[in-house]
């Protein structure tokens, strides 16, 4: 009866655990001095960037709540001026844009005028052709439709 459960084999090795894989790990990559004072020098740099970013929020609010009385008593002086600026800057940078597009318009022209061929003449000269086509084809309908009128006119008075 003792062979019917068979015993586990002792030779089978036992898989490490997981916490004891990370353990050997750690073991054998041990950071060195050099690491060390990288890790230190982030610590160092990020809490100064922490206290900086800290005094800097701390002074806006500071600012911001000492500040706004004197904001809204003289806002009726400081809202109009800022739309006039607004609206002249607006105005000077529109009447700049218009000069640069006018420029730009007007040396496109000269090199077309001049046989330069800019960027784009070939299609104004396509536009320029299909236009007189399209006149010419006119004309010549109004021309049959004139000696179609003309001739129902004298078949209406005949002595017209």
């Amino acid at each position: 009866m003792a062979d019917q459960y068979p015993r586990p084999a002792q030779a089978q090795a036992r898989t490490p655990s997981l916490s004891a894989v990370f353990l050997r790990k750690l073991q054998d990559r041990a950071p060195n001095s050099a690491h060390l004072g990288g890790i230190l020098t982030l610590l160092i740099t990020a809490s100064v960037f922490l206290l900086l970013a800290g005094l800097t929020l701390t002074g806006a609010v500071l600012g911001l709540i000492f500040f706004t009385p004197l904001i809204i008593v003289s806002s009726p002086v400081w809202v109009p001026a800022s739309i006039l600026l607004f609206v002249i800057t607006a105005g000077f940078f529109s009447a700049c844009g218009f000069v640069v597009a006018l420029v730009a318009a007007l040396s496109w022209m000269y090199r077309y005028f001049r046989g330069l061929h800019p960027p784009g003449s070939d299609q104004v000269d396509y536009a320029r052709s299909r236009i007189y086509d399209t006149a010419s084809h006119v004309k010549d309908c109004a021309r049959e439709y004139g000696g179609y009128l003309q001739s129902k006119v004298k078949d209406a008075a005949p002595g017209a």
